[in-house]
């Protein structure tokens, strides 16, 4: 099958430091090469793949000083995938709704899944307006905001089975990883951390937008000894973090729309303490990889003999539902349905043409 893959620019494929997005169409992309498909990615040049690149700028635009206007390479991205369509059997668009003014035709296959929330008032606008635009939600609960959708499916994500591998939990701390920000909860997992008595381990990054949330809530609340802020940390580093942790705290205040971080604790078969929001009750099994909780409280008693967790069960199911296998199996099946779907257009399409055209000329003999 011959597959287009269209990230965002801001990072490259796969990104140096933080990104989701971009770090699952690589798992994807590069899962898809490993089956045999003829896979061509436009990304930014620092990608690196086993696919066909197509470079739409030089660098991921969030580490380019001298990008002013990163939407104008968005829209020069569109138009490069829109020149190359017809060589593909099927585009996969990850980049939201930037290609739906472009992709109204159906006269090429293509699917988007929506990575990020969706419960901005702005985009009943946009899915009011293009209602026939296949698109894959990451998470059941990630639909709720857009039930009006025209959704193709779920589809989880997924990692390589190798990138992780089961750790001990020797560390004896707790980890948090991702982002400081309001709605991921930092500070309930150093309340969290301090009520149980168990280091902390922060592992996260610090955007522009939350700095202030960062140096008001946060920051005063490091100085404490169980305490430890590591900063972003790379790909390269994630397993030996996961992996020596006792458990990951996923404290999260907001819907989720999956959260690569469960998945990658879940690998390395360190188990979850989650609040139940967003996608939380889809990814963790209650039990199996992770303890399901509602409140502060709960997740200091869910700690209790958190270093007997069966981690090796964690990992089994891991390995039954949530690796890049997985999900390019899923996404595959998804890829010719989808396909098949645009072949009955046209070919509707070029029947109502051929009736019309008859029609007209029965018209003109009876004239």
């Amino acid at each position: 099958m011959k597959i287009a893959q269209v990230p965002p620019l801001y990072e490259s494929v796969p990104p140096k430091l933080y990104g989701g997005t971009e770090r699952v169409v690589s798992y994807l992309t590069e899962e898809l090469v490993r089956q045999g498909h003829d896979v061509t990615l436009f990304a930014s040049g620092d990608s690196t793949t086993n696919a066909e690149l197509i470079p739409v700028c030089k660098q991921a635009l969030r580490l380019d000083k001298n990008c002013k206007d990163p939407f104008a390479y968005h829209i020069l991205q569109m138009q490069i995938v829109m020149e190359y369509k017809d060589e593909f059997d099927i585009i996969h668009f990850h980049n939201d709704y930037l290609h739906f003014p472009f992709s109204t035709s159906n006269d090429y296959a293509h699917v988007t899944t929506l990575h990020g929330r969706l419960d901005l008032p702005e985009l009943q606008l946009i899915y009011n307006k293009f209602k026939n635009i296949p698109v894959v939600s990451i998470s059941n609960n990630q639909r709720k905001p857009l039930l009006h959708a025209n959704w193709a499916g779920t589809i989880y994500h997924g990692i390589p089975s190798d990138l992780y591998q089961p750790g001990d939990g020797g560390g004896g701390y707790l980890a948090f990883l991702g982002r400081i920000s309001p709605e991921k909860r930092p500070d309930r997992a150093i309340e969290i951390a301090k009520r149980a008595g168990i280091k902390l381990k922060i592992a996260a990054k610090v955007d522009k937008a939350d700095q202030q949330y960062y140096d008001e809530v946060i920051k005063p609340m490091l100085d404490h000894p169980l305490i430890e802020f590591i900063g972003e940390i790379g790909e390269t580093e994630k397993s030996e973090f996961l992996g020596n942790a006792l458990a990951l705290l996923f404290p999260i205040d907001w819907p989720e729309p999956f959260g690569m971080v469960m998945i990658e604790a879940i690998a390395n078969g360190t188990p979850i303490i989650a609040f139940k929001n967003g996608s939380v009750p889809e990814v963790v099994d209650h039990m199996q990889t992770g303890y399901i909780v509602n409140s502060i409280d709960e997740a200091v008693a869910a700690l209790q003999g958190i270093d007997t967790f069966d981690r090796g069960q964690c990992r089994k199911v891991f390995e039954e539902r949530f690796t890049s296998t997985v999900m390019a199996r899923n996404y595959l099946m998804l890829y010719e349905h989808l396909i098949e779907e645009k072949n009955d257009f046209i070919r509707n399409s070029k029947l109502n043409n051929r009736q019309s055209d008859a029609g007209q000329i029965t018209t003109r003999i009876s004239k």
